[in-house]
């Protein structure tokens, strides 16, 4: 799977991106492709912004898109976010801090979530794909004789970052621990939005070929991947989500060697997967909480979009107001 960098930087574990030396690649589309991230965003519902209001009758649902990595940009953000935090009567987030730790617990119990058990992708795959994936695995510090075990939809989310990220993962600090932080110094109840494994639930149903495929989707050349990187997270920033969407979209075209309609295909069931069928379960969950003043903190890419917890809020019946993030 590639999904889209600003998706995986939502689902990896936490890297610090400032390790990474990239170019912007919004700089340097060209006039047609500016033109076609300018369509995307005017059909896109609520292509933008990092931080909303949604206000039916009494209740009051601050909405926060996320960014799973520490920027200092960060901390003038924390400072206009910790009230609203410390006056919520309950923190959704995509895993509390119990939640990451039962994670952890049962990945350590059964190795099949993350590891093959029966074969190995060598045995899969082409030699020169293998090798290919084996100097991607070695170039983020991830021996190949390990590589080779993994489950093809993880190493996939693996090689989406560049080595520059991966060397420094085990780094903290992005918005929604932050957040996290706050809302328990401050007595606020937290809660996950979804069950620790249901990311590692779909995919490890989808069939073996199927996941090559996202594996074959999931290796940009390194330059590429810092470039991706530092855009996304620049655009994280500028809240341009539907601009980091099509930008991915249009490097992952590029990148692959395959036909337009099949990479249209692969790239919009992982979003189905990722994005669309997650946010229809989270809206159920938000709005079946009984407290009046939530705070609902997830990736940013969950904002926006016809499937996307602000225009499903918007459907039924909430007011949406943009704040200064």
């Amino acid at each position: 799977m590639r999904l889209l960098i600003s998706a995986l930087i939502a689902l990896l574990p936490q890297a610090l991106w400032a390790g990474c030396e990239g170019t912007d690649l919004r700089a340097g589309l060209s006039p047609a492709q500016q033109a076609a991230l300018t369509q995307a965003a005017e059909q896109t519902p609520f292509p933008e912004g990092n931080r909303w209001r949604a206000s039916r009758g009494d209740r009051v649902i601050d909405l926060v898109g996320t960014i799973h990595i520490p920027d200092p940009r960060l901390d003038p953000v924390m400072d206009r976010l910790t009230p609203n935090i410390e006056r919520a009567e309950r923190l959704f987030l995509e895993a509390n801090a119990e939640d990451r730790k039962a994670l952890e617990r049962n990945l350590a119990a059964d190795t099949s979530l993350l590891l093959l058990q029966e074969t190995s992708l060598p045995e899969l795959l082409a030699e020169d794909d293998w090798q290919a994936l084996a100097e991607a695995a070695r170039s983020r510090g991830i021996p190949p004789v390990m590589a080779a075990k993994m489950q093809p939809w993880y190493l996939s989310l693996v090689l989406a970052l560049p080595g520059c990220a991966m060397d420094l993962m085990k780094d903290g600090g992005g918005l929604d621990a932050r957040i996290e932080a706050v809302a328990t110094e401050a007595g606020v109840p937290r809660s996950s939005i979804e069950a620790y494994d249901t990311v590692f639930r779909v995919f490890n149903e989808e069939p073996l070929e199927e996941q090559l495929d996202m594996l074959r989707l999931g290796v940009f050349p390194e330059a590429t991947g810092a470039d991706l990187l530092v855009t996304t997270v620049n655009g994280y920033f500028d809240e341009a989500h539907s601009d980091n969407w099509q930008v991915s979209r249009m490097m992952t075209f590029a990148h692959l060697d395959l036909p337009e309609a099949q990479t249209e295909a692969m790239l919009d069931e992982m979003e189905d997967k990722l994005l669309t069928d997650r946010n229809l379960a989270w809206i159920e969950v938000i709005e079946a909480a009984p407290e009046d003043r939530l705070m609902v903190a997830v990736g940013a890419a969950h904002l926006m979009g016809e499937s996307g917890l602000l225009n499903q809020l918007q459907r039924r019946g909430y007011s949406l107001e943009r704040l200064e993030f």
